[in-house]
């Protein structure tokens, strides 16, 4: 993908006539989830200007030249509610969330993925188990598939040809979580909290923090940040960031994460 995301932040990467972003957004609009808080960092400006223009782009309309009017004669289906929010292009995923904070307004709860992550979540059935246990937070839990195909053997026969089956065992996030709104007073502004360390790390510790097996197949998030390579320029990756910021410009977290209120 690394051709994609050369001018664009990765959401922004086409898939069937729209970003990546898009969809993502679509999957929650479609279990009543329409009010949404982008917190945007690397290349933020194209994912600004896609919305700006996003009725006109989708609607049919008559422009009067002289008067400078324009008239809509069809309008966009999606009735979103979208806030864009500057949060700043080297801060980490905890920070950002903090800083999109006064967005939220008085939502008990709010959901919480990634831009450059697509799966077949079920999210009423995520909600409805964050509110069932109490505790702050909830996350998808998925099985990583296999780096290889893999083979059952019969002494020289192979009896079973798998290719990258799902590993059982421990499970890794899945990149869809729900938190309760008292999670908010355990993250900071600071630039370098990054939500996948000390916040989540800690609601563990604590008890804090649930998770909701799924079968949901699509592609794992892969924010620069926690990328063994960076997305940008394919160098490994320090546990910071691009080893190559003047090069690629992802100086450590370029990912632009996506916030989701429950209304």
């Amino acid at each position: 993908m690394r051709e994609e995301t050369e001018f664009r932040p990765k959401p922004m990467v086409d898939l069937g006539g729209h970003p990546i972003l898009w969809h993502i957004m679509r999957r929650y609009a479609a279990y009543g989830l329409r009010d949404f808080v982008l917190c945007l960092g690397y290349r933020g400006e194209i994912i600004k200007d896609y919305f700006l223009r996003y009725h006109a782009l989708g609607a049919d309309f008559t422009v009067d030249l002289a008067a400078g009017a324009v008239e809509f004669h069809r309008q966009v289906a999606e009735d979103w509610r979208v806030t864009l929010v500057d949060t700043g292009l080297e801060t980490m995923t905890g920070a950002r969330v903090q800083r999109v904070r006064r967005y939220l307004e008085d939502d008990d709860l709010f959901c919480v993925t990634y831009g450059d992550g697509l799966a077949d979540i079920d999210v009423d059935a995520l909600v409805a188990f964050h509110r069932s246990h109490g505790r702050l937070g909830t996350v998808t839990g998925v099985y990583p598939p296999s780096r290889f195909g893999q083979l059952v053997n019969d002494g020289p026969r192979v009896a079973v040809f798998s290719e990258k089956p799902a590993r059982e065992g421990t499970r890794i996030s899945g990149g869809f979580f729900v938190f309760s709104r008292a999670f908010l007073d355990r993250l900071s502004d600071r630039a370098d909290l990054i939500l996948e360390r000390e916040p989540l790390e800690q609601l563990a510790h604590d008890g804090e923090l649930m998770s909701t097996s799924t079968t949901a197949t699509g592609s794992a998030p892969t924010p620069c940040a926690t990328s063994t390579r960076c997305g940008r320029c394919g160098r490994p990756m320090r546990r910071r960031g691009c080893p190559a910021p003047s090069r690629c410009g992802r100086r450590r977290d370029a990912g632009v994460r996506c916030l989701h209120r429950i209304a």
